[in-house]
């Protein structure tokens, strides 16, 4: 008897190593993946006054929900309390001159941006372009014959598929983590990145990852973690990544016009609820509900109507509200595009005229210019007043622009987006021209003066600038 439990168990040990051995065969082993993907993964750490809002900390309540965006430890002093906060963030270089990739969140607001190499090199960055929308900003710092990252195509990824993600969380450098696809195409639901169609994953990524690379398999990046779904501000195992054809495009608006344009349709839309469903004599609840059309729209030129449901556009069923954004804002604007509209008990099928998403413009793009507009030393971007602006400022004559983002020198002066420049020192500006053209001689130590109106009030403001690094 005690024989046989012996054969048994030795049986059953046997068993038990072979199925081990066979499962682990499974698993993918993610060594070369790694060799050869990391040292083009940095460290991006950003830093900025002590006024600045800062992005990256734990409490953000800009932040849609419990959909966290996540720097490293957190925003600290630098130096010993000197008066600047500095975050950590991680970032992947796309081409051997020293364009890299990362998010807008980690560098927004940002007076410097260090690069830091797998080799421990640390580098100056500048950025050429952001987007708030994709959440994509894109650096350069000056180097050549940099690793690169090979990019993927995102659009082919599928649930389930293996991915692993290089990142720096909580400032521990070069990371390794994986995990699966668990959904292709999600929406956060939030206002401000409503175009962006989100790969979500398991993969376990916590504060640090922001802008760090996600590869699948073939070592190609085929995303750019962003976001995590979060109670506590740590891993939960929902994670999100913008898909790397997104970027790209991001990327290749950004190097030709400073910007990135999207379709835009003029509508305002909600869920169709079952009441509604019933209500409309829809027979299910997909599909977005018009509750709203903007006068001389593409949408009010297509004659689409408050109660009116989208079921489908350009072919492409709308099966939830948030599905419209995303494919609306990838249309060209000028493009035609087909809308399949529910109304009164009948479809049809209306073509749209797709117009331009009106975008905000990007905080220092083009820094490599040097006529003075965007890249001065004041660190301030201003646009020209619309005629409604004027009105609603009651501002009677045609002097003005309108700050649309501050940095470094303006920062530290505690101006904001939306104030207007009347003058700066004794001349008077008229448009964004006008304003470049009295700052591009800014030098640093100067002082400048100007003439700032602010919900009705007008005062002087004065900017130093500080000797040494330029900030702007």
């Amino acid at each position: 008897m005690p024989r046989t439990f012996a054969i048994r168990g030795s049986f059953a040990l046997a068993l038990f190593v072979a199925v081990a051995v066979a499962h682990a065969e499974q698993l993918p082993d993610f060594t070369a993946l790694v060799e050869k993907a990391a040292p083009a993964v940095v460290n991006v750490e950003a830093t900025q006054s002590d006024s600045a809002n800062a992005q990256g900390d734990i409490d953000d309540q800009d932040v849609p929900e419990i959909f966290k965006r996540f720097f490293g430890p957190g925003v600290r002093p630098r130096g010993g309390g000197g008066g600047e906060r500095h975050s950590l963030g991680s970032g992947f270089i796309i081409s051997s001159d020293g364009y890299v990739l990362t998010n807008n969140h980690v560098v927004d607001g940002a007076d410097e941006i260090v690069i830091k190499l797998s080799d421990r090199r640390e580098l100056d960055a500048k950025v050429i372009g952001t987007d708030k929308q994709s959440d994509v900003a894109l650096l350069k710092v000056n180097a050549t014959g940099l690793p690169t990252v090979p990019l993927g195509d995102s659009t082919k990824l599928k649930p389930g598929q293996w991915v692993v993600a290089i990142g720096s969380p909580f400032g521990l450098d070069h990371s390794i983590t994986h995990g699966v696809v668990s959904y292709v195409g999600r929406s956060n639901g939030g206002a401000d990145q409503q175009y962006v169609p989100f790969i979500q994953t398991d993969v376990p990524i916590n504060r640090g990852n922001s802008g760090g690379p996600l590869f699948n398999l073939d070592g190609q990046v085929v995303g750019i973690n962003s976001q995590i779904f979060s109670n506590t501000g740590g891993y939960m195992g929902v994670s999100f990544a913008i898909p790397i054809s997104v970027a790209m495009n991001t990327v290749e608006q950004l190097k030709a016009t400073g910007h990135v344009s999207r379709g835009k349709i003029g509508v305002g839309i909600q869920a169709v609820t079952r009441d509604f469903a019933k209500t409309l004599g829809l027979p299910n609840t997909n599909g977005a509900l018009v509750m709203s059309v903007e006068p001389g729209s593409s949408a009010d030129k297509a004659n689409i109507k408050v109660q009116d449901v989208i079921l489908a556009y350009n072919g492409h069923p709308i099966d939830q509200t948030s599905d419209l954004p995303l494919l609306v804002g990838s249309t060209k604007p000028g493009a035609t595009a087909e809308i399949k509209v529910f109304r009164d008990g009948k479809t049809m099928t209306v073509p749209v005229t797709v117009g331009e998403l009106e975008s905000e413009k990007t905080t220092l793009a083009s820094l490599n210019t040097e006529d003075g507009k965007v890249h001065n030393r004041l660190g301030i971007t201003v646009d020209d007043l619309t005629a409604e602006q004027r009105k609603q400022l009651g501002l009677k004559d045609q002097n003005g622009v309108v700050i649309s983002d501050v940095n470094g020198a303006a920062r530290r002066s505690a101006l904001q987006p939306g104030d207007v420049i009347l003058m700066v020192n004794r001349k008077q500006v008229k448009s964004a021209n006008d304003f470049y053209s009295a700052v591009k001689d800014v030098k640093e130590g100067d002082s400048t003066m100007l003439l700032v109106n602010r919900g009705g009030t007008t005062q002087f403001v004065a900017i130093s600038v500080p000797k040494g690094k330029d900030r702007g």
